[in-house]
């Protein structure tokens, strides 16, 4: 039996999550089109899901996505016309030439195994222009849809440009730095380059971790545009000649590095930007559906609150009390899914019930603290004929405690789905953990492997 490649499982474990995503939340924009109000929440929900359809193509078209950042007159489209061995992209010397975002696909003719994917280069506007807000905002966008990032620099790297790194960091995404113009600094290495990057970083109070994200084989010299040399030309006859002429590009490196990440990593890159759009939309979904529901929500919880007081204060037996308190949280958490239309099994809200119980000392204790009392009020209610006053004091308690614990659990289940938390073991989380689980410490994958968990 052939084994199945660990990139194909990848991508077929993020197509199954975001599906299992769509069609939850597309319940969810149903069920909000019925309620009065619910307009602006479907088309929140509608936007969302729009994008995540997009995400979820995408998959099926293994589009992987490289976009360029960098300043202004670092060669950025220069760069992108060397990588596809064309002139595709707008260059020119003034400041500003790319005045939007333009997509390049690349075909690479020796890209061995890679038939079934489709590579887009993204040409950015410089980072820093003129009148760039709208520009940052479209900027972070790109950043937020590719799979790769290239930031380009051309001589030191200057504070701006680790600034901008450092914002970069934000998308979750792997990073190559490409020093471009190379031809103009004969003497430079990819050690030194590095070795400038981090000692920016050590300077700087904002991020001194950013070699978490970048170790120097993930820089990368190229000559993307070489400037023209006079050469001199002796002819047969002894007249001497000065001619110009243009360098070859240099740029074979940066393809060889590109070629054998895509070919190693490509497919997981791809699932792996797939399932944290997927988490984020999730996340904004689950916000808005909890803030349209918030009165309901919080009647719905103080009920469960009296009615779990009442049942284990007037309750005699410890162990019933336990019992019976559990099945209240656990009805509480379905109750609050089914209110806000997020599916959950009641395997699920057990797990959920654990967790919360488990992560919070203070609830833990209140409901062992709970069982206590219920064996001390069960024993008064037996012990010569039952002892009214001390049955009231510890019921009482008990109660309190009780109620202490179904508001506590409400408010950790509103948290938990409020923070976009996907169910079941097709979950965006759970998928991306299981990816991040298997991948190799020296992709470029494991640089941002805790950023992403």
């Amino acid at each position: 039996m052939a084994v199945q490649n660990p990139q194909e499982v990848h991508l077929q474990s993020a197509r199954d999550s975001l599906a299992q995503t769509l069609g939850n939340y597309c319940q969810c924009m149903d069920a909000a089109a019925k309620r009065p109000g619910g307009e602006t929440l479907r088309a929140l929900l509608e936007k969302e899901l729009d994008q995540l359809a997009t995400t979820l193509e995408k998959i099926d078209q293994q589009i992987v996505r490289i976009a360029v950042f960098g300043l202004v007159s670092r060669g950025k489209s220069a760069v992108l016309n060397a990588i596809v061995g064309e002139n595709r992209a707008a260059t020119g010397p003034l400041n500003g030439v790319t005045r939007q975002v333009n997509v390049l696909k690349w075909s690479p003719t020796d890209a061995a195994d890679m038939t079934a994917i489709a590579v887009e280069l993204m040409d950015t506007p410089g980072l820093d222009e003129v009148e760039g807000e709208a520009r940052a905002v479209m900027a972070a966008d790109v950043a937020t849809q590719c799979d790769l990032i290239l930031f380009v620099v051309a001589g030191e790297i200057t504070r701006v440009e680790y600034e901008a790194l450092c914002e970069l960091r934000v998308a979750q995404k792997p990073l190559i730095l490409v020093f471009n113009k190379v031809d103009l600094y004969p003497n430079q290495s990819r050690a030194q380059v590095y070795q400038d990057l981090l000692e920016l970083s050590s300077q700087s109070m904002r991020d001194s971790q950013l070699q978490q994200l970048l170790s120097e084989d993930e820089v990368a010299l190229v000559a993307a545009d070489p400037k023209p040399e006079q050469v001199r030309v002796e002819r047969a006859d002894g007249e001497v000649e000065y001619l110009w002429e243009k360098p070859p590009v240099q740029i074979a490196a940066l393809q060889q590095r590109l070629l054998k990440l895509l070919k190693q990593e490509g497919r997981s890159l791809l699932a792996l930007n797939a399932l944290t759009q997927s988490r984020r939309a999730e996340k904004v979904m689950a916000e808005a559906i909890i803030a349209s529901r918030a009165v309901e929500a919080e009647a719905l919880i103080w009920r469960f609150t009296r009615y779990k007081a009442i049942t284990v204060g007037l309750n005699p037996f410890g162990f019933l009390d336990f019992v019976g308190g559990a099945i209240a949280d656990l009805t509480l958490i379905r109750e609050l899914s089914k209110l806000y239309g997020l599916p959950m099994t009641r395997y699920e809200a057990g797990n959920l019930l654990k967790t919360i119980l488990i992560s919070s000392g203070v609830l833990l204790g209140s409901e062992l603290f709970g069982l206590v009392l219920g064996v001390g009020k069960g024993f008064s209610a037996l012990v010569d004929g039952g002892n009214l006053a001390v049955f009231t004091g510890v019921g009482l308690v008990q109660a309190g405690a009780a109620g202490y614990g179904a508001y506590s659990v409400g408010r950790a289940a509103q948290v938990y789905l409020e923070q976009g938390c996907s169910w079941g073991e097709k979950g965006a989380n759970t998928v991306i953990q299981e990816i991040l689980g298997q991948i190799d410490e020296e992709g470029v994958m494991y640089r941002i492997k805790e950023e992403l968990l």
